[in-house]
């Protein structure tokens, strides 16, 4: 048993837990058994199972509370017996006080106004425990003692079922067998779930990065993406006007994983060519090798056009609303509080015109 100023209680279990709906079923017998039936009676509980019936689960860490309700006014005295065999003297003990229950009333251990508290430690396995009600006091120095003045629970010398039912014969067997009855509660502790996930920090040193993982768009970079699955992951970096980054990292679980990208030169850019003046001549030209490919050829206004929103959604802007006028196209792309409208117009001697205008929203 652990004792600390909170009075961790290592209620502790090795064989692992059933599910709900396959939990064994549990028979109220008793480690130690009255050969008669004494008008006593006690019940314990614990507090995830109020019918003493079941077998329910805790984890490690996990508080626990454990009540016991006598017929008549009694001594009630509690045990944990531990899956490795060793027991824990729950009551009596120094922090809970007296270990007398009024007749009819249910005494919680700890009360809820107790300053200090049960919490569930390991080995994880299957618990039992153990209410012994007497109507007289009982000298467990044979059976239990504080080892050290600071010891706030007193130490079992018995292991196992077996070992404490024996050792508590011999205090028992002096008393008359109607003044003392036994009742047993079960519960299985279990072990912490396994962190599964981790967290993926992407910095890089230019404004107007994308980060994709996995083809999926994650956001912007210099921020912790949590709640990733554990395992190998692509990543692709993402900035208009440079060369995409794109490298595999490890997510580990309970764990941030950085990439720190620093770019350094941008794409050149190509200078478009001169426009062509329009003559009647290439018009006819331009129309002919359209019949003959039976295709109509690219309108320059949509290429500006779709050229321009893929490269804002390349910056994370999601595309709203498009549609096509008299003189070219018009688009409008949403990120966060920002609205950009796409307008592409074509002019005179085959030019095309491409207007931006961006609206943030701010809240204050």
């Amino acid at each position: 048993m652990k004792s600390t100023l909170t009075a961790l209680l290592a209620l502790g279990t090795v064989a692992q837990i059933s599910t709900a709906s396959a939990a064994p079923k549990i028979s109220a017998q008793s480690i130690i058994v009255n050969p008669t039936q004494p008008d006593l009676n006690v019940s314990v509980r614990i507090n995830k199972d109020s019918t003493g019936a079941q077998n329910p689960a805790y984890r490690v860490d996990e508080k626990i509370s454990i009540s016991a309700t006598a017929n008549r006014d009694a001594y009630v005295y509690l045990f944990n017996v531990n899956p490795d065999g060793s027991v824990d003297q729950i009551l009596p003990n120094r922090l809970s006080g007296a270990n007398f229950v009024k007749a009819n009333t249910t005494t919680t251990f700890p009360a809820a106004d107790a300053n200090f508290t049960y919490t569930v430690a390991g080995p994880i396995g299957q618990n039992k425990v153990l209410a012994l009600a007497s109507l007289t006091p009982l000298n467990l120095d044979q059976i239990s003692s504080f080892k050290t003045a600071q010891d706030q629970f007193a130490t079992v010398t018995a292991r196992g079922q077996d070992g404490l039912a024996q050792a508590l014969s011999i205090v028992v067997t002096p008393l008359p067998q109607n003044s003392w009855v036994t009742d047993t509660a079960f519960y299985t502790v279990a072990a912490q779930n396994p962190v599964s996930t981790g967290s993926l920090f992407v910095g890089t040193n230019v404004s107007g990065a994308t980060v994709i993982a996995n083809g999926q768009t994650l956001g912007g970079a210099n921020v912790t993406y949590s709640n990733l699955r554990a395992g190998t992951l692509p990543i692709r970096v993402r900035v208009p006007g440079y060369s995409d980054y794109t490298t595999t990292v490890t997510i580990r679980p309970g764990a941030t994983t950085n990439v720190n990208v620093e770019f350094a030169q941008p794409l050149a850019v190509t200078p478009a060519p001169a426009p062509v003046s329009s003559t009647p001549v290439l018009d006819f030209i331009g129309g002919l090798l359209g019949a003959i490919a039976n295709t109509q050829m690219q309108d320059p206004a949509r290429s500006a056009y779709d050229r321009k929103v893929s490269d804002l959604q390349g910056q994370g802007y999601a595309l709203q609303q498009s549609r096509q006028t008299n003189t070219g196209f018009v688009g409008t792309l949403v990120k966060g509080g920002s609205t950009v409208t796409v307008t592409v117009d074509r002019g005179n001697n085959r030019t095309v015109r491409v207007n931006v205008s961006e609206t943030t929203t701010y809240r204050y």
